[in-house]
């Protein structure tokens, strides 16, 4: 035989085990139990095994019962075990890392720094900086998210550093109180950041000015004076990001959770509740910039969101454009 002829027949035989091969996979696919055929055959040759009835009932699907509502059918709901993982796990373990180095950071940076303070005297002149209904809702949505912040902390790492010091029975009762008023502040605190957005949206819009500001890091490291618009590059940043769009994302998941009764799956909700976990941490530990600047961070800061008013010398080095604008006679809000 020659190597031709052999190869042809190699050739031939080749193509017919493939055909056949094809032909048969249909054949042993259909020959395949299906799990109920498979359950059916255990009863007598594994009696007690019910392993495909609850890999059946695993599958999610919505089998039938006599009681109405949204999944009544469904028994076992397996997406619920991956929330669980994923909640218990990355979200907490890496959550509270991130809580933890970000407010050891703010710590570190204050004992070598300090406060910024203001180069010039006081002069004793005031002006206006915050108008009474402004001072209103800050405080408003303040109040409310520090309370939010304390209660969510609490629900979510409170298992991990509250139990072993309070006991399991005490811990029981705080977060029964503590997940009751985080329900019922939730939606004030939804109400107050949607009417912070209306009133202070047109002053904080970035400017070729915060590009200076940027350069020279506000004067946070060398102490220089920066000027800035009403608000400075940071507080455009916090207001878009952490107010605007972590705020609603916050607001708008747990009102979801908070209100279930409006169709929303099991899958609805874990999927709510860890979006709600992810955007209130990161808003958390933005805030706590926020709060740095707005209280120890900056000498007379504070007074400002208290009284309303703030000394001259303090406009001009710390908000010059807006001072200087203020002093003409202009709004002081940013113009195009």
């Amino acid at each position: 035989m020659t190597t031709s002829n052999f190869a042809s027949l190699f050739g031939r035989w080749l193509i017919a085990a493939c055909l056949m091969l094809v032909w048969s996979l249909p054949l042993r696919a259909a020959d395949a139990p299906t799990p109920a055929q498979a359950q059916a055959e255990r009863v007598h040759t594994q009696p007690g095994n019910n392993a495909p009835m609850w890999r059946e009932v695993r599958q999610d699907k919505a089998h039938f019962t006599n009681n109405p509502g949204n999944e009544a059918g469904v028994l076992i709901q397996t997406g619920g075990d991956s929330w669980r993982h994923l909640r218990n796990g990355p979200v907490t373990y890496y959550g509270g890392w991130l809580v933890l180095l970000v407010a050891a950071a703010i710590l570190i940076f204050y004992k070598i720094k300090g406060p910024i303070t203001n180069h010039d005297p006081m002069t004793g002149k005031l002006i206006q900086r915050f108008p009474r209904y402004e001072r209103v809702i800050h405080w408003l949505t303040a109040g409310s998210f520090l309370v939010l912040a304390i209660t969510g902390l609490a629900i979510l790492f409170g298992k991990h550093v509250l139990i072993p010091v309070l006991g399991h029975s005490l811990f029981g009762y705080l977060m029964v109180l503590g997940k009751n008023v985080h329900n019922f502040i939730g939606p004030l605190f939804a109400f107050s950041t949607l009417a912070m957005i209306v009133i202070w949206a047109r002053d904080n819009v970035w400017q070729n000015i915060d590009a200076k500001w940027i350069a020279k890091a506000g004067g946070l490291l060398s102490g220089e004076h920066v000027p800035s618009g009403r608000f400075y590059f940071c507080e455009i940043t916090w207001f878009w990001i952490g107010v605007t769009i972590l705020g609603l994302t916050v607001s708008v998941s747990g009102l979801v959770l908070d209100f279930p009764n409006f169709g929303q799956t099991r899958a609805d909700m874990q999927l709510a509740n860890l979006v709600h976990a992810v955007a209130a941490i990161i808003m958390l530990v933005l805030s706590f910039g926020h709060i740095y600047m707005g209280t120890i961070g900056v000498h007379g800061a504070y007074k400002s969101m208290e009284t309303g008013y703030v000394d001259e010398t303090w406009a001009r080095e710390h908000h010059e454009e807006w001072f200087n604008d203020v002093k003409a006679g202009k709004s002081g809000h940013p113009q195009g």
